[in-house]
């Protein structure tokens, strides 16, 4: 990795060395000023992220303060700035440090030391690179987590063997890269190693960035009010194989994806988005190896279709993104995912097992009470049971132990709303998740369709499959945080946090409230909220 970015920084150095044109930085947005997009007056492409944007409010400015070294790197710049004519490289130290406490008597910490590199050359092309070297001793619900799926949420596996007490600290890395290249104005290229987002929500139901990191090769075109996207990607099946098994040689069990996405601003209000996705095996359960499927390689196509043709049972998904700007500072949003439906079996109203369909409806508004940067965003999900879900993990709408969609899995309904204030430097937030869903019950082996890693044959039945069926449980999620932020460039902060969760049902019980302070930084999202 060193080696890596050694390389990659002093390639930086030596291209366009008599370039004349004083030329923007070219950074990513992050998930605090997603909020621009939709406050513009412009019906901006917001679905698809990351977004890259300009950014010159920053570029040879000169500092008049005659601040020290040690001020400017801890409160206005990155660690590193190299800014030239041409070219821009920038690169920080990423810590995340913190302590706290559950009422489950138990101390909690994590330390985080990470590292990255953000480059661009010229307008064309950027690269953006970032390691992550952890250890930390998590929440009980997080320990039993861990001990079921052998992953941190969303930040890849631990080693931990399955005859080790949960609640050890745990040692995990979590590396993120890609390069993008947009040669004009319509056409955007970008090989990466990270996640992606469909969606305008908090959760996405099409796909998120709740798992780990996994490569991909993406390529959008922008043609007007249209906005094209084809991607590529491999995943992960840690599901078959235990940590011992994949280290002989051999791996894990590898599966691949195609995705494709129409985002169309149809008014200056309105954006349609449609979606469709192929998840196919590596080798099927008998171990022959079928590898990447080239008839899924156009970038212009109906999956359906091709899938149909290759005479395969692959994993295909429709959907469709809606977002409507109802006034200036609120836009409503909606996402609708088809995994399997019959037309008859819907309007039957018999609850039959195969109609497989999540849905979400949301809103965000921003300067509440004409306050400024005061915003609220709401938003409801319901996934069916054994969306998302297959007959062999293999093939499931899953990477690396986690589902590519919603943390819940299938067979659930949830309302969330989240409240955040920035003023100056000090950020607050709130949020309050209530899901209901159904699990399976452990005296039996029958899948009630919660579990996307369990397959569907041992279903109660075919017909009045309904939410909620199984073990019916009740989650109730709230989390408040307030942090002062020290460094703007790399988010670095200090952060008070606390949460409390309760999951309830007939069998057990399970409450938990955690505290923590810590110096954090980074834009990295992840979702403890399940």
């Amino acid at each position: 990795m060193k080696q890596f970015i050694l390389l990659a920084t002093g390639f930086l150095f030596t291209v366009n060395a008599f370039a004349q044109e004083k030329l923007p930085v070219i950074v990513p947005y992050n998930v605090y000023n997603y909020r621009d997009l939709y406050l513009d007056s412009v019906n901006r492409h917001t679905a698809l992220k990351p977004i890259l944007h300009e950014d010159t409010s920053a570029l040879y400015q000169t500092d008049t303060t005659k601040r020290s070294w040690f001020h400017r790197k801890l409160f206005k710049e990155h660690l590193f700035e190299f800014r030239q004519p041409d070219y821009n490289v920038f690169i920080d130290f990423l810590p995340d440090l913190q302590l706290g406490k559950s009422n489950q008597n138990k101390t909690l910490w994590l330390n985080t030391r990470g590292a990255r590199v953000q480059a661009n050359i010229g307008k064309k092309f950027y690269f953006e690179s970032s390691f992550f070297e952890n250890q930390g001793m998590f929440p009980v619900y997080l320990d039993s987590f861990v001990a079921r799926k052998r992953v941190i949420p969303g930040q890849g596996e631990v080693k931990f063997d399955p005859g080790e007490v949960p609640g050890e600290s745990y040692d995990y890395n979590y590396v993120t890269a890609f390069l993008s290249y947009t040669p004009n104005h319509y056409l955007n290229f970008t090989l990466g190693y990270g996640t992606n987002s469909y969606g305008d929500g908090y959760r996405s139901l099409i796909l998120s960035d709740v798992a780990f990191s996994y490569p991909y090769l993406k390529i959008t075109a922008n043609l007007g009010q249209f906005q094209y996207t084809s991607m590529w990607s491999q995943f992960m099946d840690l599901a078959t194989k235990s940590f011992g098994q994949a280290y002989e040689g051999i791996g894990y069990d590898k599966k691949w994806g195609v995705f494709h996405f129409l985002d169309w601003n149809a008014t200056k209000k309105l954006t349609i988005g449609l979606f469709d996705a192929v998840i196919w095996p590596d080798a099927d359960t008998s171990g022959r190896k079928r590898g990447f499927d080239w008839s899924y390689m156009n970038p212009v196509i109906f999956l359906r279709p091709a899938e149909y043709s290759t005479g395969s049972s692959d994993n295909a998904l429709l959907g469709m993104n809606i977002k409507y700007k109802i006034f200036s500072k609120t836009t409503v949003y909606g996402q609708i995912v088809f995994d399997e439906l019959k037309i008859k079996e819907l309007l039957s109203s018999d609850g039959w097992w195969g109609n497989k369909w999540s849905a979400q409806f949301g809103f965000r508004s921003f300067d509440l009470f004409k306050i400024p940067k005061l915003d609220l965003q709401g938003e409801f999900n319901a996934v069916r049971p054994y969306t998302y879900s297959y007959s062999n993990t293999r093939t499931n709408y899953a990477h690396y132990n986690q589902s590519l969609a919603h943390p819940m899995g299938a067979n659930f309904k949830e309302i969330l709303a989240i409240a955040s204030y920035t003023y100056k430097r000090w950020y607050i937030r709130a949020q309050l998740n209530y899901a209901n869903y159904g699990l399976d019950d452990p005296a039996t082996d029958i899948s009630y369709g919660q579990d996307i890693f369990k397959n569907y044959i041992k279903r109660p039945g075919d017909y009045d499959i309904r939410f909620g069926q199984g073990v019916k449980t009740d989650f109730l999620y709230g989390q408040g945080s307030i942090a002062f932020i020290l460094n703007p460039k790399y988010n670095l902060r200090l952060e008070a946090s606390a949460a409390a969760r309760r999951e309830k049902n007939s069998l057990e019980t399970n409450q938990e409230f955690i505290f923590s302070l810590g110096l954090r930084s980074t834009f990295r999202q992840f979702y403890y909220d399940f």
